[in-house]
């Protein structure tokens, strides 16, 4: 481990070139025309001005040592220090609304970024929005942002800048999905710029942007590689341990981590291993890693201790020994089931090492007193009493590579690199819904019929 104080940077500004060339690596490219439902700018971002620049200046990234653990090191990758949103979507949402700030600058059109979420990406686009309007970057009349989200993350969402002003709330509204399936957020955004894009373009004169591609997450986290090669390049045995429910981010970092290694500034014998974390609620991509297959039966049958009300099971290393309950949801942020990114990240791990685990509650918390020591040395600041968590996503990732260690799951000696992906507890005011919906219809006439 090379560095033993923290580094900080922006990542976008200071890494501008390579999102650029990550853009080139992965072919991506605009979409169809404005109006219709394949609708997406192209990836050229606005020349860094001194406004751009205070548009972007919340997007700084760290490297900080945590301490050590079953004779491994561990790194903190700390995303989180946007205190708008304290999680990773900061920086892909970010590159969103930037390459729509330079759209409009060029063609004078108005866009409408439609979103479904689990929460975070929705949180982090409102804040780039609401970002770009006080830098001078668009007005609401010209880039505005419809977010679609589960009921069940309602505690997520923050009172925001965009929900302060009557005039904004109105052209930016957050709806509240109250269908039985989180999931099903997807599903309803998509078919609401399917059926109505061409009637927002032709009635409203407003193109609507769906965001939801791997592309637009991607370009932006390739930047993680190149902060990685600049602050403590690879050197020797590392693994990077995240917790997922699609991996955007790792893919991403893979993606930076071709682009460095094209230009001869990383070498490609010293890439690391990935270590995948997610809850039983959708333990997807460790199945897929391990079995090949989504199906919850290769899950380990679990028993219920009715002595101490808990669920064990031994058979299977890779998920939880205790749990309250064997389908435990232990944050809703990780709510994708059969992930589209599972073969690309088999392969990677594959190729370069690394494995997968599954957490609980229970186990998080029993880690949490150790985890809450090694975070604040790193900067960050944990609640005293879990419960008030409502993000878990570094606690899921840390109690993670704890086990994995403990498990035998992680080679000897190597370095283990936590990628802080989200961290925040109830110190803010929850924000109020504009609408809630569970049809079509109630989508149209919360967005369409309101403007």
């Amino acid at each position: 481990m090379t560095v033993t104080t923290p580094a900080t940077r922006n990542m976008i500004t200071d890494y501008y070139d390579v999102i650029a060339s990550a853009v080139r690596r992965c072919g991506a490219a605009p979409g169809d025309a404005p109006g219709t439902p394949g609708f997406a700018p192209g990836f050229d971002l606005p020349e860094l001005t001194p406004q751009v620049r205070e548009f972007y200046a919340a997007a700084t990234v760290s490297w900080s040592p945590l301490g050590h653990y079953g004779g491994h090191d561990l790194t903190m990758l700390d995303l989180t220090a946007n205190p708008g949103t304290r999680t990773t979507k900061t920086f892909a949402s970010m590159v969103i609304v930037a390459r729509a700030v330079e759209h409009i600058r060029r063609t004078g059109e108005r866009l409408c970024i439609v979103t479904p979420t689990s929460g975070n990406k929705g949180v982090a686009l409102r804040d780039s929005v609401a970002r770009a309007y006080a830098a001078g970057l668009v007005t609401p009349e010209q880039l505005s942002i419809v977010v679609l989200a589960p009921a069940a993350t309602r505690h997520k969402f923050r009172h925001d800048a965009l929900a302060d002003d009557p005039a904004t709330r109105a052209v930016n509204p957050l709806l509240r999905y109250t269908g039985a399936d989180p999931e099903g957020v997807k599903a309803l955004g998509r078919a609401f710029v399917d059926e109505y894009a061409a009637t927002a373009y032709d009635k409203r004169g407003v193109t609507l942007w769906y965001t939801l591609d791997l592309r637009n997450y991607l370009v932006a986290d390739a930047a993680r590689a190149a902060f990685e090669a600049d602050v403590s390049p690879t050197a020797g045995s590392r693994w990077h341990a995240h917790a997922v429910s699609s991996a955007f981010g790792l893919l991403g970092y893979n993606l930076g981590r071709d682009v460095l290694e094209a230009a001869g500034d990383a070498d490609p014998a010293d890439r690391p291993g990935f270590l995948l974390v997610q809850h039983l609620g959708t333990p997807d991509m460790v199945l897929s890693l391990r079995h090949g297959s989504f199906e919850r039966d290769h899950c380990p049958a679990y028993t219920l201790d009715e002595s101490r009300g808990v669920w064990t099971q031994d058979a299977d290393l890779r998920f939880p020994a205790v749990t309250d309950d064997p389908a435990e949801v232990l944050d809703p942020t990780f709510y994708t089931h059969r992930p589209v990114t599972s073969p690309a990240m088999n392969a990677l791990i594959e190729r370069h090492g690394g494995d997968g685990i599954v957490v609980s509650r229970r186990e998080c918390v029993r880690r949490y007193p150790v985890a809450r020591q090694w975070l604040s040395a790193a900067g960050l600041t944990l609640p005293e009493d879990p419960a008030r968590l409502r993000e878990w996503s570094i606690l899921m990732a840390l109690t993670g590579v704890c086990n994995a260690v403990d498990r035998g799951l992680v080679p000897a000696g190597y370095e283990i690199v936590v990628h802080g992906t989200g961290s925040y507890c109830d110190d803010f005011r929850i924000a109020e819904a504009d609408a809630e919906v569970s049809t079509l219809a109630d989508v149209v006439a919360a967005v369409l019929d309101q403007r």
